[in-house]
């Protein structure tokens, strides 16, 4: 069995996240809570959806995918699930020495429908979507940029600091098209609070 299989080990763990942020995770308001603490510390997204399931608050039989496991081992310190369960502790230049990692979205896996994110790159650019589900988002406002609310765009991972490919981009009655946002300098992105 692999050690990320482990259930002793998954329940330790979720036990230790809990003690770090000094609550226990019993509600969707701690839920949020503790995604909103993962990506103030990490600058990663994990969705509230999957944080549920690994809590067990929403039933599922679907093991937690390694990568996600990783993250809260990587918040409490460690550089990964493989060294939290061997309770090795991680220096800072081990946890900062994948930025990509820790600076992208994958849309499936880590964000929910509702959720809204402020997507900014140069010359002051501006534009802050929401995610509709199944790698779809839409524009609810803009500054500066070509996307205006009520487009459409499909887009399944984000990297920061790199251009943001879109495809399926809808502009009003206008043929789908792709979209490339921050060619130049790449695209910053930060959460914005719920609706």
């Amino acid at each position: 069995m692999e050690k990320y299989n482990d259930t002793q080990t998954k329940s330790r763990l979720c036990a230790e996240v809990e003690a770090a942020i000094g609550r226990k995770l019993a509600t969707p308001k701690d839920f949020d809570f503790l995604r909103n603490q993962i990506f103030s510390r990490l600058h990663i997204f994990i969705s509230a959806t999957t944080l549920k399931r690994i809590w067990g608050y929403l039933p599922d039989d679907v093991s937690p995918r390694r990568s996600t496991l990783d993250i809260l081992a990587r918040y409490l310190g460690y550089i990964d699930y493989d060294t939290f369960a061997t309770g090795v502790t991680a220096t800072d230049d081990e946890l900062s020495s994948n930025p990509i990692m820790s600076r992208r979205i994958d849309v499936e896996e880590q964000l929910d429908p509702g959720d809204r994110i402020r997507l900014t790159w140069q010359p002051g650019r501006v534009c802050d979507v929401e995610y509709r589900g199944s790698n779809a988002f839409e524009v609810v406002a803009s500054q500066g940029t070509r996307l205006k609310p009520g487009d459409t765009f499909k887009c399944a991972l984000i990297i920061e600091a790199e251009p943001l490919y879109i495809d399926h981009l809808v502009t009003g009655d206008s043929a789908p098209t792709a979209y490339v946002c921050g060619k130049k300098s790449g695209v910053c992105y930060e959460p914005l609070p719920p609706q």
